[in-house]
């Protein structure tokens, strides 16, 4: 289910239904708040003055306490999370230098992070044979349509590929498959030793 963290959790939380539904039907629960407030951007000219920045961190992790579940929040590395792992989307094999930063309630570990070699060319261009590495970042800019679509290749989320907003801000889905394989991998070994 992908919608607002904050009302779909309060939902949740009231016993109510959400999509058809309950609690009791999920196993892990990933929320992502918004990173405007702490990315490196924010310091730059005009930063939030479409859509000030928030944070929900704190509010999101409350909600995901109360509800007994195994759960993550994905974030940049400058986000105040609670003993972190870091993730690079280099370890996965991608061409990317991106780092986000992962919390959970449940014991995460992260891979050796590899020195970044690779030349990387910056955001708004396209990688060369020289700079193989894309650099992607920012939202509401003026870049090309095939930069957005290499972007979203370079991503592995094609169904990002018309979207600069979307691609900016997603993670590799590498990155979740990663960490929720750890998380259900605990949940699977402490329900069998349950049993």
């Amino acid at each position: 289910i992908q919608c607002d963290a904050l009302k779909a959790l309060d939902v949740l939380l009231a016993g109510r239904s959400l999509f058809g539904y309950r609690l009791k039907d999920f196993s892990l629960i990933h929320a992502s708040p918004p990173c405007q407030l702490f990315t490196p951007l924010a310091a730059l000219p005009n930063a939030g003055v479409r859509r000030p920045a928030l944070n929900l961190i704190e509010p999101t992790r409350n909600r995901l306490v109360a509800t007994c579940l195994p759960w993550v929040i994905e974030n940049v590395v400058q986000a105040p999370l609670r003993n972190p792992v870091k993730l690079c989307a280099q370890t996965f094999g991608l061409k990317l230098y991106r780092h986000r930063s992962f919390e959970s309630n449940v014991p995460l570990y992260a891979p050796e992070h590899q020195p970044h070699k690779a030349l990387c060319m910056r955001a708004g261009y396209l990688p060369t044979a020289e700079r193989p590495y894309m650099s992607i970042h920012g939202r509401n800019g003026h870049n090309s349509k095939a930069w957005v679509a290499k972007a979203a290749e370079y991503m592995h989320t094609p169904w990002l590929a018309s979207d600069l907003n979307a691609v900016c801000e997603a993670i590799p889905p590498e990155y979740t498959e990663y960490v929720s394989g750890q998380i259900m991998m605990q949940v699977r070994a402490q329900h069998v030793l349950a049993t």
